[in-house]
């Protein structure tokens, strides 16, 4: 007995220094313990919450608790949701639901045997005295809150039983507590000497913690700052939780370029190894350290970007680097000490977002394209989708000519075969027509869409008169054709200057391609989407819905060049990857082409919408802000830069007020005054009477600026880096090694 006792201490004293101890050499060795449970080496602890008042836990095929202090002792297991509640009094009441009461001591044992075979928890049959003898009671489970026993009533009543009644119950467990567990519909306290582990019953299983799935086992530690919750677990795993939050594969869908952040994710996990010990755990999964969502967060291609660059760290002189990244550098990264102070660091210095060997494409076409006007309005890029679709036909370049009622039938017999409209059979209307006007277009064009019932329903007697008051030809048009005409401009579809016009003047053809394209209100679905990925003779390679393809380029395909300014059409287009585009396809083959320009450069992170960006704020605004850090200055006057870095961001900036002058330096800035980035430029606005009122300040990038560029990172994917030169490019003579 006695050698039971010492074998039994010895292994608690092991125990708790194992797991206490920053990273246990062979955590793996324990497998007895944990029942076959392993988790390779690195291992790494995660806080997933500190200062816990509330939480759940559950896992996906059982679990077992572990309690480890001085000594150990398993908990329970085969556990499916464990309930935690801190609770700043002490708990005195529980809520326990009585299945039934009965006179018949094995009619109650009957019950309750059947009871315990059904549900998980606890079953208890109680015995109690009155006045007409023994009764017997069966109660199940002890619940923190009256909501969950209502929940446990409604699984009850779908096993059969019925007349379940909640009752209230005063807590006689013997020890005092504000931390309370709830395991399997019974009530615990946690020792706040004692540390729980939550164990998988599988090498499969995984553990959730409030919706989300993690890997590896949970221990709830009481710390200093409170409860904490931490996710211990090896380090490959804990990086596919990671990298796709850190960057999207749904958005940077280049593996080379997930690969990059996968190194600088993994160096930066192990450099930091044991920064919050005093709390139990190694990083956070906040921005304060690295985004981290558990298993919740893992996709396909982040997954396989992890594996592919299992253990390799990036290395400067020999010992690892500290791995800082920012999502958009704006052009240029910076040099660390001009972002976060202290000494010059060689490998993090300002680098340029460009790739010496970005490749450049070209797409020309030999394609005239026609004049389309709209009164003075030019139309082309707007009917273009039905001239690529061959919905409508540019044979005839002439748009300023009356449409026929055999190129009307064409068209409609070609919208016909793309999407099968309400009454086809009408089409033979139009060949009937000698000349074509708006009237009998609007006759032909309700009938061959099916509109009566929008053109009787959907427009008021009031809002016809509204809409053909003035027109001259309003007295000589039928009650039906009044209706026809005044739905068709009210939704749209026919251009609004013909309120104006004369109803009876021919249609031409440019204005029946403007009426055609407002009617097929499916034409949008014809487009397909994606990214240019680069151009070889005559294909062009895009990634559509995560899926490469070839596409045939024609040489008379129809090109539309999109600025900020409006949509061009276009003779020429240059592409440098990366570029969102647009198509339709014909036959197997391209017909148009529509690529999204973003700014007019040629930096890596050009597709990020903070490459470019510009904020407007007023002076009062910006001084409530300030003064919550520097109440002292008083009133704000200016805004001083006194120090710009390599890359233009500030490094000093002084903030003058009316009572004194402060001076802020680095990543501070950034948060003082609330801006994506430092790398800005300030304009002055001043009201009538010359007093200051706005600021604005135009700039770039976003994040600090320093490391490896996320999105520059993609750009340079896009244009044929692989990962090592990507690391190379941001980080100075650095070397990747594996070690592990």
């Amino acid at each position: 007995m006695k050698k039971m006792k010492v074998h039994k201490y010895f292994l608690a004293v092991f125990l708790a220094l194992f797991f206490i101890a920053g990273r246990p050499l062979e955590f793996g060795n324990e497998s007895n313990f944990f029942h076959g449970y392993v988790i390779p080496q690195p291992v790494i602890k995660v806080g997933l919450i500190i200062g816990l008042k509330q939480a759940t836990i559950s896992s996906s095929s059982g679990m077992k608790i572990y309690e480890i202090g001085k000594e150990y002792r398993l908990l329970a297991e085969d556990v499916e949701e464990v309930i935690i509640r801190v609770d700043r009094e002490k708990l005195t009441e529980k809520f326990v639901l009585l299945v039934a009461q009965t006179r018949d001591r094995q009619e109650a044992e009957l019950l309750a045997s059947d009871l315990s075979q059904k549900l998980i928890g606890q079953v208890v049959l109680e015995e109690k005295s009155d006045p007409g003898g023994m009764l017997y009671l069966v109660k199940y489970g002890e619940f923190l809150t009256r909501t969950q026993a209502l929940e446990s009533i409604r699984q009850l009543e779908n096993l059969g039983y019925q007349d379940i009644w909640i009752i209230r119950e005063t807590i006689t467990l013997p020890e005092l507590s504000n931390i309370w567990l709830q395991i399997n519909h019974k009530l615990f306290v946690m020792n706040q000497e004692t540390d729980l582990y939550f164990i998988p019953s599988f090498a499969q299983s995984f553990l959730s913690f409030n919706g989300r799935s993690y890997r590896g086992i949970f221990v709830l530690k009481n710390t200093s700052r409170g409860l904490s919750l931490i996710n211990i677990l090896n380090l490959e795993d804990y990086l596919k939780g990671v990298v796709p939050l850190e960057m999207s594969p749904n958005i940077y869908n280049s593996l080379e370029a997930l690969k990059a952040q996968a190194v600088a994710a993994r160096t930066y996990a192990l450099k930091n190894l044991g920064r919050n010990r005093h709390l139990g755990f190694d990083l956070t999964d906040t921005q304060s350290s690295q985004v981290y969502g558990g298993m919740s967060a893992e996709q396909t291609l982040s997954n396989w970007a992890v594996e592919e660059t299992t253990g390799e760290v990036i290395v400067y002189r020999g010992e690892l680097i500290d791995a800082l990244y920012t999502s958009t550098c704006g052009g240029m990264t910076e040099d660390s000490e001009n972002v976060f102070s202290g000494k010059p660091v060689p490998y993090l210095k300002s680098t340029s977002c460009t790739y010496e060997q970005q490749p450049e494409w070209q797409i020309v076409t030999t394609r005239k394209y026609p004049a389309v006007f709209l009164g003075s309005r030019d139309i082309l890029v707007e009917v273009m989708p039905l001239l690529a679709s061959g919905l409508i036909s540019d044979q005839d370049e002439d748009f300023n000519r009356p449409v026929s009622g055999a190129e009307i039938e064409s068209s409609l017999r070609r919208v016909n075969e793309r999407k099968m409209q309400n009454n086809p059979a009408r089409l033979d209307y139009f060949n009937s027509l000698q000349e074509v006007n708006f009237v009998n277009l609007a006759r032909g064009l309700v009938d061959f869409f099916g509109w009566q019932e929008k053109t009787d329903l959907l427009i008021l007697p009031a809002e016809v008169n509204f809409v053909l008051k003035g027109n001259p030809a309003n007295r000589q048009l039928k009650e039906n054709e009044r209706r026809e005409l005044a739905y068709l401009l009210q939704s749209g579809i026919y251009p609004n200057y013909l309120k104006e016009e004369n109803f009876f003047r021919p249609v031409t053809r440019a204005e029946f391609a403007y009426i055609l394209k407002k009617s097929v209100a499916w034409l949008n679905d014809i487009y397909h989407q994606g990214q240019v990925l680069g151009k070889k003779e005559n294909q062009l390679e895009v990634l559509e819905n995560k899926e490469r393809r070839q596409l045939i380029l024609p040489d008379n395909v129809f090109l539309i060049r999109k600025l900020e300014e409006g949509s061009f059409p276009a003779s020429k287009l240059t592409l440098l990857g990366g570029e969102q585009v647009r198509w339709i396809e014909l036959d197997g083959k391209l017909s148009l082409i529509e690529v999204i320009y973003p700014f007019n450069t040629n930096v890596m992170d050009r597709s990020s919408r903070y490459n470019r960006w510009e904020v407007r704020v007023a002076r009062e605004q910006l001084q409530q802000s300030i003064k919550r850090t520097f109440p002292q200055i008083g009133n704000l006057v200016n805004l001083k830069v006194l120090h710009r870095g390599k890359s233009g961001r500030v490094a000093e900036l002084q903030i003058i007020g009316d009572q004194g002058n402060v001076t802020v330096q680095g990543l501070r800035i950034k948060w003082i005054l609330n801006l994506r980035d430092m790398l800005f430029s300030i304009d002055r606005e001043y009201d009538p009477q010359g007093q200051l009122s706005h600021f604005v300040f135009s700039g770039r990038g976003w994040g600090h600026g320093v490391g490896l560029c996320q999105v520059g990172s993609y750009g340079m994917a896009l244009s044929g880096a692989d990962y090592r030169k990507i690391i190379s490019h941001y980080y100075k003579n650095v070397k990747i090694e594996k070690i592990h």
